[in-house]
């Protein structure tokens, strides 16, 4: 194993966990804004209001796209296994 393997290991990890978590920050990105704009607009100053359409669109995009999710971390799991003997000379 030499040092082009494992920044190369390296930089699929880090495109992997962008790739995977970028559904679920960009909801909770348009909520939360959407959220803050409705509070501003009607002056209601609460921080918890924000909590609760979070968790639900966090809850609905786990419920469309976890299988998806789930498939690119198994996906990339095994070819990490591949590599193992490879890495290994």
């Amino acid at each position: 194993m030499n040092d082009t393997n494992v920044i190369e290991i390296a930089t699929q990890t880090l495109m992997i966990a962008a790739k995977i978590s970028a559904p679920i920050l960009l909801v909770t990105l348009a909520l939360g804004l959407g959220v803050s704009l409705v509070q501003s607009v009607t002056q209601v100053q609460e921080h918890t209001i924000t909590f609760v359409p979070k968790l639900a669109g966090v809850a609905v995009v786990i419920l469309f796209s976890g299988n998806w999710m789930l498939s690119e971390l198994i996906g990339f799991t095994n070819h990490l296994f591949a590599l193992i003997p490879d890495l290994i000379r």
